[in-house]
């Protein structure tokens, strides 16, 4: 049985025992502590007069400690049936109470994890009732205690739709709602060779920057921005650096709520003015092309064109155009 692969600090704990059930449950609690360190719980978790432990635990800035490995049940929930069947989580918080809540980071990480543990276990789907019967439980479904807080408690629907989502390769369809798309553009050349050395210059200062070639001309440009006090943050940055700096628009489409499923094979195009998985920027090009999925893992997505790779995208910036 494998741990996950978001593990940045591991301190074991003694107190665990053997499953006697296979894991087909999440667990998810929160430390009471503001801002509490991996380290700091995992010495409390290293004494065995506590008779406490866990499995995860995930500190504020979204790093993820492993105190019991998942081929060993925790003590976490108050409740060994539902231990013996659980991967347990507990997640810093960010406040104290009365609401207990955690940071971004925390939060975003926690989906991550989650949706780990269920790919690894076979977990197909994970289930929030609100009793016992889920797949995903709290803790004071089996104690008189607050954890997981009022604020992870509200998030639970939430985390399903999240999880479920990646779990299926659902994401959100770019559709309507055109926005306008403020371009950093350094010069135009009708020959390429011109274009190529100011590219090599730019990404000295900008290295995001790209080259297009739209109606004969080869364009350097550097990003694409919703917002203008973006652009002419990066426009005053380039001119300081001595450029000479203009901003263009084009119309782009901005992402709404309407469900569809992208799976291997599929045919694909961007989100206008999307950038890939690691935030850089794309050629203009790139938005007016149909690619094929090679590869999904959580929410990236590798796509191709011609059977070449192009890049890796977020789920949620393509846009299915038809299935495989």
């Amino acid at each position: 049985m494998s741990n996950s692969k978001y593990v940045e600090y591991t301190k074991l704990s003694p107190n665990c025992s053997e499953r006697t059930a296979k894991i087909s449950k999440i667990t998810i609690h929160h430390m009471a502590v503001v801002n509490g360190t991996l380290e700091g719980v995992g010495n409390t978790f290293a004494n065995p007069k506590n008779y406490a432990s866990a499995n995860y635990g995930i500190d504020s800035d979204g790093r993820v400690a492993m105190y019991v490995p998942e081929d060993k049940r925790a003590w976490t929930s108050s409740n060994s049936e539902n231990d013996n069947m659980a991967v347990t989580i507990e997640v810093a918080n960010s406040a104290a109470g009365p609401n207990w809540p955690v940071s971004d980071k925390a939060y975003a990480k926690l989906i991550d994890l989650c949706v780990d543990i269920c790919q690894r276990n076979d977990i197909k789907k994970l289930i929030y009732t609100g009793d016992k019967t889920g797949n995903l439980t709290r803790h004071n479904m089996f104690s008189a205690t607050a954890c997981p807080g009022p604020y992870l408690q509200s998030k639970f629907p939430d985390i399903v739709e999240k999880v479920n989502a990646r779990l299926t390769g659902k994401q959100q369809e770019a559709t309507v709602e055109p926005v306008t798309l403020y371009r950093v553009q350094l010069g135009a050349f009708s020959k390429k060779e011109n274009a190529e050395r100011l590219l090599a210059q730019a990404k000295e200062v900008a290295a995001d920057a790209f080259m297009t070639e739209y109606e004969g001309l080869y364009r350097v440009q550097v990003g694409a921005f919703k917002n203008m006090v973006n652009a002419e943050a990066l426009a005053k940055k380039l001119k300081a650096a001595g450029y000479a700096v203009y901003i263009t628009t084009a119309k782009g489409k901005q992402v709404i709520s309407k469900t569809e499923t992208i799976a291997v094979g599929d045919t694909v195009k961007l989100v206008d003015g999307a950038k890939d998985y690691d935030g850089h920027g794309l050629a203009d090009f790139v938005y007016k092309r149909n690619y094929t999925v090679k590869q999904i893992d959580g929410d990236r997505a590798v796509i191709t064109y011609g059977g070449v790779v192009v890049a890796a995208m977020k789920l949620s910036n393509l846009i299915l155009v038809k299935k495989n």
